[in-house]
């Protein structure tokens, strides 16, 4: 039977693909912006007929009507990222979180430590041999559909088709769900006078030839709007966004220096507009991988002159970063920071920066710093004061690495909110750090 049977006779509505669902079942569910919707609105339609089905996921981009507290005993949420959807319920006790560095989650599901049952995915139509393109959410969604027993695979035309190790043949889909609904759609983050700031000092740091770890928010777009007069830039990022189409068109991000995949944007994942969508489709400069690959420490620190840019909640004086908690309510996850921080850092030449505003303002226009003389009671250590390199705030930049406790405290306070320098001075001496 040739591929095009297999492909008609595999067509089911997505209320018929979800009744492979039953009872006790472990389903993977696509994130970031890839999330199947009709199939999963259908799931959540058919919920209250089933009990005890655990969706796996990483980070989901959109509504999240399967975590509602009406889904208790139905459809139980287990996450190993906390997006924004599932954080209240995740600290409501009504959805699990699993941490795990983001290079390793595949291996949970390939060694079966988390086996799956059903994935959930979206990928583009066929093209001549009858392979189909996971578009915009490779990194984990291909080895979760590798070790799922049965695959749900939503048809979208409008996912752009993504070249790299980024295929599954039609005939590995059981069931087939041909849809038609745009992307969801990630804005570039609004920018403040200290986010340019913090961004123009991380644009000092980074040198001609540079690869780029360089995600979506205010500060990673900030930096890339100031790298333009920068010359054969790189990127090898769990994730990219519309940030780097304006400097590839620029020539300045070209890969001509890049030891590993010269000429090759490589990523895990995207998140962006249709502006990227349509850049990214069938570009061959553009190159998806599983996150086992793209965020192996081991692999990034293959990219000489690696530059790994993440943010922070909190700091404490020894260089512990918080990046996933408030305390000891879960925020995020540790996600990639850990792979690119290490990987950068065994890099040649490797820049590793954590960059963050030094204070949080209050809605009652208080502020708080973020340079603290310890993390919060609870608070999880995402990156130990062991990986730190570079720690920057709109102050400026703090370079830890090789110094004492004492030399840290002093960089770390030099770089903190001016209103907060002293009290974090008296911190020190009372720890004995100074």
């Amino acid at each position: 039977m040739n591929w095009q049977n297999l492909y008609r006779d595999r067509i089911q509505t997505a209320e018929q693909a979800v009744l492979r669902i039953n009872s006790n079942m472990r389903v993977f569910l696509s994130g970031n912006c890839s999330v199947p919707q009709k199939v999963l609105e259908a799931l959540t339609a058919r919920a209250p007929q089933l009990s005890n089905v655990e969706i796996a996921q990483v980070l989901t981009v959109g509504p999240a009507d399967y975590v509602a507290p009406e889904m208790e005993g139905h459809l139980r949420v287990n996450t190993l990222f906390i997006s924004e959807n599932v954080r209240a319920a995740v600290n409501d006790g009504r959805a699990d979180f699993t941490p795990c560095f983001l290079s390793e989650i595949s291996d949970l599901f390939r060694s079966g430590r988390l086996p799956l049952d059903v994935a959930l995915i979206q990928v583009t139509p066929p093209d001549d041999h009858g392979f189909c393109s996971f578009g915009v959410e490779v990194g984990v969604t291909k080895p979760a559909a590798q070790a799922a027993k049965l695959i749900i695979a939503e048809l979208n035309p409008r996912m752009p088709r993504t070249l790299g190790d980024s295929f599954i043949h039609i005939s590995k889909l059981n069931v087939i769900v041909p849809v038609d609904y745009p992307l969801p759609e990630v804005h570039m983050a609004s920018t403040d006078e200290v986010t340019e700031r913090i961004a123009d000092h991380v644009a000092s740091l980074i040198p001609d030839g540079a690869t780029l770890q360089t995600g979506i928010g205010a500060i990673p777009d900030a930096v890339l709007k100031r790298l333009k007069d920068r010359q054969d830039l790189g990127i090898h990022t769990e994730l990219f966004s519309d940030g780097i189409i304006d400097l590839v068109n620029l020539g300045v991000v070209n890969g001509e220096k890049k030891t590993l995949h010269p000429g090759k944007i490589v990523a895990g994942f995207l998140l962006g507009t249709q502006r990227l969508y349509n850049f990214v489709n069938d570009n061959p400069i553009v190159e998806l991988h599983p996150s086992d690959y793209v965020n192996d420490p081991f692999i990034i620190a293959q990219n000489d002159l690696m530059v790994a840019i993440n943010s922070a909640i909190e700091v404490d004086l020894t260089g512990q970063v918080c990046a996933d908690s408030i305390g000891p309510r879960f925020y995020s996850g540790v996600g990639g920071q850990v792979d690119f921080i290490y990987g950068a850092s065994r890099s040649k030449g490797g820049i590793p920066i954590i960059a963050l505003p030094s204070k949080l303002t209050k809605k009652d226009g208080t502020g708080m710093s973020k340079i603290v003389s310890m993390l919060k009671p609870g608070a999880g250590v995402t990156t130990s004061r062991n990986h730190i390199h570079y720690v920057v705030t709109e102050h400026g930049v703090a370079d830890l690495y090789g110094k004492t406790i004492a030399g840290r405290a002093e960089a770390l306070i030099a770089i903190a909110a001016p209103e907060f320098r002293e009290e974090l001075r008296e911190k020190a001496r009372e720890l004995k750090y100074l």
